[in-house]
């Protein structure tokens, strides 16, 4: 393993027990009745153990988008082609009359005042220059996975370490709340052969429809993953997204770790990024601690995810676009659930009979 992989795995602590307990115990003070918030209250006493204060008090939120393409989307697993994916970059980082991005997740970004950055992580094509693309690309697209490793274990390290640079730039310009997003035509099959070695359940239990294929196309998409799947029996974390994974999932896989070592505040959107938190938390169980997910997706393999680690959703609104954008829908809730732990009045400071 890369020794600056090996050293952020390392410097990942679990979320401060000790203030934990006292924000729950501060919680059970607030003028309310207990449990009047529902599941904002315990949002709030699991962001005071990330932040490590009683009072948490998050502000910025960072949509941090990478792009990918893969190898067996020649496979027709997906209803749209591959040229989709760049053309979805630029679009990304397209200028409007609304400002920066003509994508959905540039629209919702700006109603919740989040920022976003743009990853060519190994879209399939060259990209023309742009000066808010970061480039992080060793490949244009993986390889078919039904054949052969979709990435080497260096790439995938490579673009692992990539994600989590881009998390410590977004801290820089103020982020406190991450939400990994991606985009690549394709990418539900590598989460769904991810899910189900990762989960160790049939395929057919994790395959769903992705971007809206039919049938037939479900068919060949679930044949793709056993056939990845058959391929090789390998089980480590790390070489199981290598076999099977994406260059914009082990970008998001490092942008959760990096963020989880400076206790910041992962917001999981959908089910590609549920396979790399799978990933995550096999490689450091404490991950979890820093994962708050929006809403379940569409995705039929995204509860199964979301059941494995033992996370609720937030809501369920049957989104499936991906880019992060449920994410940050979820963001406003976060910080919502972080402010009345922090400002609401407890009965004694507010002298309300009742506490």
């Amino acid at each position: 393993m890369h020794p600056d992989l090996t050293a952020l795995i390392a410097s990942i602590q679990p979320a401060d027990s000790a203030v934990i307990a006292r924000a729950r115990e501060r919680q059970a003070q607030l003028t309310k009745p207990a449990g009047a918030l529902g599941d904002l209250e315990n949002m709030g006493v699991r962001l005071a153990g990330v932040f490590a204060s009683a009072r948490p008090h998050p502000r910025g939120v960072a949509v941090l988008v990478a792009a990918g393409d893969h190898g067996v989307a020649a496979g027709g697993v997906s209803a749209y082609p591959p040229e989709v994916t760049p053309a979805m970059v630029m679009n990304f980082l397209a200028d409007t009359p609304a400002g920066p991005g003509g994508a959905a997740v540039n629209a919702i970004a700006r109603t919740v005042g989040a920022r976003v950055y743009v990853m060519d992580a190994g879209v399939g094509a060259a990209l023309p220059d742009h000066p808010a693309l970061i480039r992080a690309s060793v490949r244009r697209g993986t390889r078919d996975l039904r054949r052969e490793a979709a990435m080497t274990r260096s790439e995938t390290e490579t673009l692992i370490l990539a994600g989590a640079a881009l998390v410590r730039r977004a801290a820089r310009d103020g982020a406190d709340l991450i939400v990994p997003g991606e985009m690549g035509i394709g990418n539900t099959t590598p989460a769904a052969a991810l899910t189900a070695r990762l989960l160790n359940v049939d395929p057919a239990q994790v395959t769903g429809r992705g971007t809206g294929v039919d049938d037939a196309g479900l068919a060949r998409k679930l044949c793709a993953v056993r056939e990845a799947l058959a391929r090789t029996p390998v089980t480590d974390p790390l070489a199981v997204l290598a076999e099977f994974g994406g260059f914009e999932i082990a970008a998001m896989l490092g942008m959760m770790l990096q963020a989880a070592a400076l206790r910041r505040a992962v917001v999981l959107d959908g089910f590609v990024e549920g396979s790399a938190a799978l990933v995550g938390v096999a490689l450091v169980p404490a991950l979890r601690d820093f994962l708050f997910p929006a809403g379940e997706c569409a995705e039929i393999g995204h509860a199964a995810q979301l059941t494995a680690l033992n996370l609720k959703p937030m809501f369920r609104l049957g989104l499936r676009l991906g880019e992060g954008t449920g994410g940050v829908l979820a963001a406003p809730l976060l910080l919502a659930a972080a402010a009345t732990l922090r400002e609401m009045r407890t009965f004694g400071e507010a002298g309300v009979p009742g506490g």
